[in-house]
């Protein structure tokens, strides 16, 4: 009898629960009908979301009686916050179409916070390329793309080669900008410079890029020191079909692409992706400089060729979990610019495997990349090199021999070792774990990362015998408080790296928003560090000239040099992002940044008419640590850390809505810099004179963009202006410059389209360009695009060791069709 009373009690107890809650059902859609998967739908008051299964159904039980906002989000599309009434023992149905991201408030981005957020909760600035900007762009190099974005520093160094900077301190080899894909740092091991055109992804698998503006090292670590661009690829099972490509243009370019995507069931889906581009650089020669004379670079080619292709299997163990395996590899030859001269890049491959778990709460991240090149080589060494043995009375066949490894020293008649050639077989291991949860307002991230650089020059760059093994690690936190009532969201972020050469660092973030009525204000802080690259640290250039510090030098005097430490820059910033009107849009920010540590020039740390020679690397002699060294060093090119200088800007972006399909953009940049030319420790030649190019910043005060985008019905068109302020830009050997007189003796140091130390000078790069591109839908499956960059012909260099940027044009053909398209 007691067991059938506690039975009917709880029964009785059942039936009242349910009659004292709801459920709330229905499915989620594109505005083209299609069904979305993975969209995410939330309560935030009550803590309660799900996410929608392969055909875009969802289901929210147990809900307390009563009126609630419910927030519906899919990436990249158009989030909506509907307010909905749920009562007791019933289900009540919504059904909801996501758009496209219109009105740009209201887009969904992920790479802020590692996680989906509506653009306006960003406490940061953040630029979004999107799928239909990609889609609508007929080039295979979609980094032009990055030249429209606010606060970005575009270059360009020729057909193939571009590149951005954001916030100051370029330089040709700039790594401090970190790069990812698909959560997968995207950077070469030794010298930290992002992939660029050696990606393994292709131009239509790419369904957005975001870039973000300022530190971002709490949650990505070192390298997201000025800036982070995250580019995600499609999802399978949401952009199922097959896309075929071909495009032609001048400078012989060519390119054909292709992809396809299917969902074999609710759990499986599969894609592919092959890309083979070539074409042909501007007739450029940068000249190499044996005393006075100009020479023209030995082995120079201006063809290039670009191979991609890649897989990836996405299963999906429950309906808000997802496993996905992937593997990509690319093989590049093209023309690369460095600070000492440019380099012939022949048959550089990259591959990458990764595994990948994601979940509501849960992430785990394991990759592996390994990067392999044989016959790469500097030309402006290997001309030297050759030179030096055809002016001595070899062959033209010994000299061409021989200049891969060597220069003749003709006062002992005796060759040296002078290599020109990069080889490179080195591999990364990538491991990261992240936990997330929230309750009520209160957001938690947990995480840790780990990463094994397995550097390997075969000694031909590197002091590398063996191998060169560097391990480093981090974790990291970031809680946010968000009051939905009045608005306030508070957040703290931290984290703490451990690197095996430079030791542990302090990560830390702060930021409060205030959601207004028409926007959102923010106040943040972040700390950045920028580390020194494997080539910094551990470098063997030309014979032993050019040594890394990663372990500090002692000389013979018994005097020490320290070994690099990390840059670090503190930034500080107040931004808001809303609506002025109901047509006009608004993204503005100021910041004012506190940069240390920078990485010297190359300095000679030893003193041979005072009898100051290098004895030891770290703690080891320096005839045992440099292959070939015979005893101390009387001369000796290395890194150091020095300087300090406070930067400051602002950024402002403007989207005014004539129509639906016509708008207008804005895009005005200011950047400045307070540097102390009386403090020594920004003299970074050790000459006595603090000068601006020894912090340069290689960035114009001024830029400016606007752009005319127009989009209805099946033709889409974009023209786009570009005014870059005149600037100098010194980096290396490279020199971009007006006739100046550096040091205020009266003299001029630096002179434009003349001879400046090993190289010539062309003048300040900048300028005015104006970009277009349009194209026609003639089916639903059926596109046609053209797009010309620098439609005026302009005569303006863009970066350093670079040819003078013509018109260049491009048409592009693209079929999509789904051949497994469910009945």
């Amino acid at each position: 009898m007691k067991k059938l009373f506690l039975l009917l009690t709880i029964f009785s107890f059942a039936i009242l629960h349910a009659q004292e809650t709801g459920s709330i059902q229905g499915i989620i859609t594109d505005d083209a009908g299609q069904p979305l998967p993975s969209a995410s739908v939330s309560i935030n008051s009550i803590s309660k979301g799900v996410v929608t299964d392969f055909d875009g159904n969802y289901l929210l039980e147990d809900i307390p009686a009563g009126t609630y906002d419910i927030t519906f989000s899919f990436l990249g599309l158009q989030s909506i916050t509907q307010r909905v009434s749920v009562e007791a023992g019933k289900i009540t149905t919504v059904d909801i179409s996501l758009n496209s991201s219109d009105n740009i408030l209201n887009e969904v981005v992920v790479t802020a916070g590692k996680k989906p957020q509506k653009i306006t909760d960003v406490p940061a600035t953040v630029n979004v390329i999107r799928a239909q900007d990609i889609q609508e762009f007929a080039s295979f190099n979609i980094g032009e793309l990055a030249a429209r974005q606010k606060g970005v520093d575009f270059v360009r160094s020729g057909v193939l080669g571009t590149g951005i900077n954001i916030r100051g301190f370029n330089s040709a080899f700039n790594s401090k900008n970190l790069q990812i894909t698909d959560d997968r740092v995207s950077t070469l091991v030794a010298t930290g410079l992002p992939f660029g055109t050696f990606s393994t992804v292709t131009k239509d698998d790419v369904e957005r890029v975001e870039i973000l503006l300022g530190p971002n090292g709490t949650l990505y670590g070192p390298n997201a020191h000025n800036g982070l661009v995250s580019t995600i690829t499609k999802n399978p099972f949401t952009s199922e079909g097959t896309t075929f490509a071909v495009g032609v243009g001048n400078q012989k370019v060519f390119t054909a692409r292709l992809r396809h995507a299917q969902a074999l069931s609710d759990k499986f889906a599969y894609k592919l992706h092959f890309e083979k581009s070539t074409g042909e650089e501007f007739d450029y020669t940068d000249s190499v400089y044996v005393g006075d004379k100009a020479y023209k670079e030995l082995g120079k080619d201006n063809k290039f060729d670009s191979e991609k292709y890649g897989a990836s299997l996405h299963y999906k163990p429950g309906k808000a979990s997802e496993i996905i395996g992937y593997y990509g590899h690319s093989n590049s030859s093209n023309i690369g610019v460095t600070n000492a001269g440019r380099n012939k890049i022949k048959d550089w491959s990259i591959d990458i495997a990764q595994l990948k778990f994601v979940s509501n709460n849960f992430f785990l991240n394991t990759y592996y990349t390994w990067s392999k090149t044989e016959d790469t080589y500097a030309m402006n060494q290997r001309t030297q090199n050759y030179v030096s043995f055809i002016d001595n009375g070899f062959s033209e066949e010994e000299a061409l021999r021989r200049s891969y490894t060597e220069q003749w020293n003709s006062a002992f008649g005796i060759p040296l070792p002078r290599g020109s050639v990069f080889e490179d077989a080195s591999k990364r291991f990538n491991a990261e774990g992240q936990y997330n949860n929230n309750w009520g307002g209160f957001y938690l991230t947990l995480g840790a990362q780990y990463q094994l650089d397995m550097a390997n020059s075969n000694g031909t760059y590197l002091l590398d015998d063996g191998g060169i093994d560097i391990d480093q690690k981090g974790v990291y936190t970031q809680l946010e408080y968000k009051i939905a009532e009045s608005g306030w969201n508070f957040l703290f972020g931290a984290r703490v790296d451990n690197h095996e050469l430079y030791g542990s660092n302090f990560i830390p973030k702060l930021a409060i928003t205030k959601v207004m009525d028409k926007g959102t204000f923010r106040v943040t802080y972040g700390k950045g560090i920028a580390v020194p690259s494997i080539l910094n640290l551990k470098g063997n250039l030309f014979g032993g000239l050019v040594i890394g510090n990663g372990e500090g030098f002692t000389l013979s005097d018994g005097s020490k040099i320290e070994k690099l430490d990390v840059e670090t820059i503190d930034s500080y910033e107040v931004g808001y992002k809303g609506q002025l009107s109901d047509k006009l849009f608004i993204d503005v920010n100021a910041y004012y940044n506190q940069s240390k540590n920078f990485i010297s020039p190359l300095r000679n740390i030893a003193d041979a008419a005072n009898n100051k020679f290098v004895t030891h690397v770290g703690d080891e002699k320096y005839e045992d640590a440099v292959p070939g060294a015979t005893g101390p060093s009387a001369f000796l090119l290395t890194y150091m850390n020095f300087g300090k200088v406070d930067t400051y800007g602002f950024d402002l972006g403007l989207n005014y809505y004539f129509t639906d399909a016509f708008r207008t953009s804005l895009n005005y940049s200011y950047f400045g810099r307070d540097l102390d030319k009386n403090d020594m420790a920004n003299d970074g030649n050790l000459d006595g004179i603090v000068l601006d190019t020894e912090l340069p910043i290689n960035t114009p005060n001024n830029k400016l963009s606007i752009g005319l985008h127009y989009n209805k019905n099946k033709f889409y068109g974009t023209l786009y202006g570009r005014w870059v302020e005149k600037y100098d830009f010194f980096s290396g050997i490279n020199i971009a410059a007006k006739t100046q007189d550096l040091d205020g003796d009266g003299t001029n140091d630096v002179f434009a389209n003349a001879k400046n130390g090993r190289t010539w000078n062309y003048g300040q790069l900048g300028g005015l360009t104006v970009d277009a591109n349009a194209g026609y839908y003639i089916t639903d499956k059926f596109t046609v695009g053209a797009s010309i960059t620098n439609l005026f012909n302009a005569k303006n260099r863009e970066f350093v060791a670079s040819p003078i940027i013509g018109t260049l044009y491009s048409v592009e053909l693209k079929y999509t069709v789904d051949f497994f398209k469910k009945k």
